[in-house]
């Protein structure tokens, strides 16, 4: 995982072997989460590695955190063994008019396999929950600007005094507060590596006949197909199209496959 494609050789969470002030060796890695330089695409940029849990901070609106950016994360974090859980933020701004949709977005991530909490730093709900997952452990906090992370991150331990930014009323998008990788020790124990906000995932090293085996629902069901390796797009006897088709598998998680496969441009 570390070689000369990456922007950034050393990341933080690395391991490494130090003389005076001089890095002299990089450990090998446990894991690590990586997504394609904005930049320089043949690239790619390590956000952290040895994370024993990524939090991806999502919001249904205020502002919204589309589909295809959670699904390009989580694929990146099966690829490299990374667990993630899903934290839905913000879960006070929330009315009735919101709650079906919650509903069926914990369906459709929870059914995949991914556990999703409802959190707000601002009643403080699910913020102990969270801080339980998070306890001796090295935690990742991701989401695209503007899911509340830094303010949830206060909440977590009021001693991280982080710089919590506002929302674009013109856009409902975030404006970045984070401005570079950082680790945290954390009252509770562990580190939280806060992260800025990102508004695109390319895939990073992750080949197309790859793609389905990194979504868990798929992974369950595709032993059945007729065909094998079966693409899951015109195949017939698929077992995973059948299982689009009787409801088993969110058809907008089958979409982000398909867009996957489609090409390797970062979604925004």
């Amino acid at each position: 995982m570390q070689d000369s494609r990456t922007t950034n050789p050393v990341a933080v969470g690395d391991r490494v072997v130090v003389e005076g002030e001089v890095i002299r060796e990089v450990l090998p890695r446990t894991n690590c989460v990586v997504r394609k330089s904005t930049n320089l695409s043949r690239q790619s940029h390590v956000i952290a590695a040895n994370v024993d849990v990524a939090v991806l901070v999502v919001t249904i609106a205020y502002p919204e955190t589309k589909w295809p950016f959670i699904d390009r994360f989580l694929v990146t974090c099966e690829a490299y063994k990374v667990p993630v859980c899903i934290v839905l933020n913000k879960i006070d701004l929330y009315g009735e008019t919101h709650r079906p949709l919650v509903d069926y977005f914990r369906e459709v991530y929870e059914g995949a396999g991914y556990p999703v909490m409802e959190t707000s730093a601002e009643t403080g709900a699910g913020v102990e929950e969270l801080r339980a997952l998070c306890r001796d452990r090295v935690a990742l906090f991701s989401g695209v600007s503007g899911v509340g992370k830094s303010s949830l991150i206060r909440a977590l331990d009021p001693n991280l005094d982080l710089r919590v930014g506002e929302i674009s009323s013109a856009h409902l998008q975030g404006k970045h507060t984070t401005t570079f990788y950082e680790m945290h020790p954390i009252a509770s124990g562990g580190f939280l590596i806060d992260t800025p906000g990102i508004r695109g995932f390319g895939l990073v090293d992750v080949d197309k006949e790859e793609i389905s085996t990194y979504f868990p629902e798929m992974l369950r069901v595709m032993d059945d197909c007729r065909f094998k390796p079966c693409t899951h797009t015109h195949d017939p006897g698929c077992a995973v199209k059948a299982a689009v088709d009787e409801g088993l598998i969110a058809g907008e998680r089958y979409d982000a496959y398909l867009g996957m496969l489609e090409d390797e441009e970062k979604y925004r």
